[in-house]
């Protein structure tokens, strides 16, 4: 019970240093903002607490969970998951190997502090792949519409009712925005800031662009939905590339010594006919 206690533990631990590897970059961007904050006078922990507030408010954002989940709610999981981990790095410290023990009293609170993070972040890349699925086809259809001469927020419309899941929610956004008033500059910004610099902000930004200067859409918009396409099919060569590995991995733990049991055990069963007796 104890072994499986700090098994799980250390897999809690792992995941919380996955999660800082994959946030290395907003991680640095945090820094930055620090030592701005910190140059304008502002008290070390006021600005690290708006950091903290923006970083939440962040993850939620790129999730889609704005309007659904505060950040209040996700300070509050944070907390509750670190104080509730306590008990449990106690009773594995004893016996985690060496002088592990104090790690694991540290490490394991700060990586379930990390979990809510971590669940959001698992959402939001969900949400991106299945909008990078779906985009191709969003774009070719945007591409015919802009061939017939339809302006950026005709087109948006038309894509926006074909698609469904998160690109149809980003999509119903920027045309509500249009619809309620807002111009197709402030529309497509909000678009873009939004994305992060994902696919749709690259979306955005040749609508913009044709919309300033009059570039030609069609034929970028087709460009764009080749390279995404592509990218998905090296992400799906790249996916069964990994899974091979897996697969040894699987059948060298469990596979052969589970056949080796059974031949061991038929062996000792029928040792008595097997071997001469004396």
């Amino acid at each position: 019970m104890s072994a499986s206690l700090a098994a799980a533990c250390a897999l809690l631990v792992a995941a919380a240093l996955w999660e800082l590897i994959g946030g290395r970059g907003e991680a640095a961007s945090l820094a930055v903002r620090r030592r701005f904050l910190r140059r304008l006078g502002v008290g070390a922990k006021r600005a690290e607490g708006g950091l903290l507030l923006a970083a939440a408010e962040r993850r939620i954002e790129r999730a889609s969970l704005d309007g659904r989940l505060s950040v209040g709610a996700v300070l509050a999981g944070k907390l509750a998951a670190g104080v509730l981990s306590l008990p449990a790095a106690l009773a594995a410290a004893p016996v985690a190997p060496g002088r592990l023990g104090s790690l694991v009293v540290v490490g394991v609170p700060v990586a379930a502090f990390m979990v809510p993070d971590l669940l959001l972040e698992r959402i939001a890349r969900s949400r991106q792949a299945q909008l990078a699925a779906t985009l191709p086809d969003a774009l070719d259809l945007m591409a015919t519409g802009a061939a017939s001469g339809r302006n950026a927020g005709a087109l948006l419309g038309e894509a926006m009712r074909s698609a469904n899941g998160p690109l149809r929610e980003e999509l119903a956004r920027t045309v509500a925005a249009i619809e309620c008033g807002d111009s197709q500059e402030e529309a497509l910004r909000a678009l873009r800031e939004r994305s992060a610099g994902g696919n749709l902000g690259t979306l955005a930004a040749a609508l913009e662009r044709s919309r300033r200067h009059g570039s030609p859409l069609s034929r970028a918009l087709h460009e764009q939905a080749g390279s995404l396409r592509i990218d998905h099919r090296r992400a799906i060569g790249e996916r069964a590339a990994r899974a091979a590995p897996k697969m040894q991995l699987v059948v060298a733990l469990l596979l052969v010594p589970s056949v080796l049991l059974v031949v061991a055990a038929a062996i000792i069963a029928n040792s008595g006919s097997l071997l001469p007796s004396f």
